[in-house]
């Protein structure tokens, strides 16, 4: 029996209201992010040059990754607080394995803490039935409690130049990283947009007691989506130790928080069952070019902050607007 909750809702045809709303939430992003970079590149001599917004790429390339895996743990009904902890994690579990073993096998180390705590975190919510927002919460201090118990505190420093090659490394004058954000971005979005499994997740986060009459695997769904959310985090934090040549499990604090936003701001509903990781590339690079415009045209920077959180109330607003608007016309 095939459902319609195993199509994104946003492929379904809406009339009158709902249908205006809809598009705002799924296109209003695109629509903000070229005027504000018209608007940027018209008021500042300087955004519009290759070293600006390669600058701005590269300092996106870490949150726009876990924003990436995060895109799919909301879409499935999910939140996840953690991420900023498994960076500083695998942050940690890089420089100590690249330390003790192979700069190389450091790096893998990395990621695939990401992706075991990852893994943590969807068992936690799948068999124990604890709430994402507070099971991921809770683990985020379990992880990062862990890493400082791991270092005593201190920062974990690598000699080894091998290990600082993912993320110094440059490829047509574009550092690694960024390349690794792209590659994130178009392979989640395949995934999301054009297989099976991204039709599930579709499906668990519109309408899960519905996919499970139809034969998917819910909880599977959940753990996977946690555990490429982790996989995320954590190569964004092996990029990072490899950035800098060290491990601190005092990094990545906040980045759950701007991922998140990033991931709202695109259009993504937080209800679950709606979104698309093109969409949170989008929000990150909004964000970022917030930022950067501030500060190339010397505006007071606490503002950001202002304008960041409006943005966020007006992406939430118009999805609760909409599926009201859904709802009515049912």
């Amino acid at each position: 029996m095939k459902l319609l909750q195993t199509v994104p809702s946003t492929a379904i045809g809406r009339s009158g209201g709902e249908g205006r709303l809809g598009r705002i939430r799924d296109y209003g992003i695109v629509v903000t992010f070229v005027v504000l970079f018209v608007a940027l590149s018209l008021s500042s001599s300087a955004f519009l040059t290759s070293t600006n917004l390669l600058n701005i790429l590269d300092q996106s390339a870490m949150v726009g990754i876990i924003a990436c895996g995060g895109t799919l743990v909301i879409i499935a009904g999910g939140f996840d607080l953690s991420v900023g902890a498994i960076f500083a994690f695998a942050s940690v579990a890089a420089a100590g394995v690249a330390n003790h073993v192979d700069p190389i096998v450091g790096l893998l180390a990395g990621i695939l803490a990401g992706v075991l705590l990852g893994v943590v975190n969807g068992m936690i919510i799948t068999r124990l039935r604890v709430n994402t927002f507070i099971a991921t919460l809770a683990s985020s201090y379990v992880f990062r409690g862990i890493a400082t118990l791991l270092t005593g505190g201190f920062l974990v420093a690598v000699t080894s130049d091998a290990f600082t090659v993912a993320g110094t490394y440059e490829l047509f004058s574009m550092k690694f990283t960024i390349w690794i954000f792209a590659a994130a971005a178009v392979a989640l979005g395949f995934v999301l947009a054009r297989t099976a499994f991204g039709r599930y997740v579709y499906a668990v986060g519109g309408n899960p007691e519905a996919a499970r009459l139809s034969g998917i695997h819910v909880n599977r769904i959940r753990v996977a989506t946690f555990a490429i959310s982790g996989m995320c985090a954590g190569i964004a934090g092996m990029l990072a130790a490899s950035q800098d040549a060290t491990g601190s499990a005092a990094g990545g604090v906040g980045l759950e928080l701007s991922a998140i936003a990033a991931i709202v701001i695109g259009g993504t509903s937080i209800y679950g069952g709606e979104g698309a990781v093109w969409r949170s590339v989008l929000g990150v690079l909004l964000i970022a070019l917030i930022n950067n415009g501030f500060n190339l045209l010397g505006i007071n920077p606490f503002y950001q902050s202002v304008v960041q959180g409006a943005i966020i109330i007006v992406a939430v607003a118009l999805d609760q607007w909409a599926r009201k608007a859904a709802r009515s016309t049912a």
